[in-house]
Order: structure tokens, then sequence, then C-alpha cells
């Protein structure tokens, strides 16, 4: 079986527009790691929000597009800059996309984590670490590197 592919249509719309106002108020209702990312448009220069998921592994946390190469990637290969916001609480961190073998071990983790995902890898959770090397390319992720306070 292959893994399903992304389309924001209109049922994940209208999700994240209930979930948008959730998280700014501070309930976590996109799973425990639910934050609000704000990236500047790499065209139009306007700030673009939208609802994702940290997640903490090997002592890190990061940010895994597992929809793939979606809009929120292309703005912070654009400009590595990430500003996330729960409720009062406000980061901004600059980001640096992993390569593959870095990447591996995040993607399991996240899928583990986030098991609604799960349909869009091929990879599965008790899978090994190299079944999610094999496809990062198709799931890029951003370790949160320096926070810029």
């Amino acid at each position: 079986m292959m893994a399903r592919e992304y389309r924001l249509g209109t049922l994940r719309k209208s999700v994240n527009a209930l979930v948008k106002p959730l998280l700014a108020r501070g309930v976590p209702a996109a799973g425990k790691g639910g934050v609000l990312l704000t990236t500047k448009g790499r065209k139009s220069g306007a700030d673009r929000t939208t609802p994702v998921n940290v997640v903490e592994a090997g002592g890190d946390r990061w940010l895994v597009a597992p929809y793939g190469a979606v809009a929120w990637v292309h703005n912070l290969r654009a400009e590595p800059v990430a500003r996330l916001r729960r409720g009062g609480k406000r980061e901004t961190w600059e980001v640096e996309e992993a390569d593959a073998a870095t990447a591996a071990p995040v993607l399991r983790a996240y899928v583990r984590q986030i098991p609604v995902t799960a349909p869009y890898f091929d990879a599965k959770g008790s899978g090994p670490v190299e079944a999610f090397e094999a496809e990062a390319d198709r799931h890029p992720v951003f370790r949160l590197a320096r926070s810029r306070a």
C-alpha cells in the first residue's frame, strides 16, 4: 500500500480554522506539541500562519512536514525563521533543514507521537529508521536551532 497524497481540501481548511483560535488561546488542540507557526511568505512577504506540531527527539525540537513540501516549508527554505505561538507563549527560532540521515529518527518519532499522519508515510512507526530515511525527501524536517529571543 502506498502513502496517501495530501490535498488541502475543505475538511482540512475547516479543521485548521477551528484549531487556530484554540491554539491562539493556549488550548492544546492539535496535540500536546500543537503550536501556531508563522512564516514570512516567500513571494508576498506577508505573514502566513498555520497549525503545526513540534516534536522532541534526540534532545532537540523539530518541525516536521508530514504532508510534504507545503507552503510553510517553502517559506522556511526562503527565510529560515519560525515564529511559534500557543496562548501567550511566543518564541522565534532560526531553523536548519535536516538531511535524510538526521531526519529519519525524527520522522519515526513524529509518526509514533502523531499517528493521524501515519497514512502519509510508507514507513510504519514500528519499522526501522532506515525505512524513514528512504522517504525523508518527501517529508521535510527542520531543527529549531537558535532562539531569537
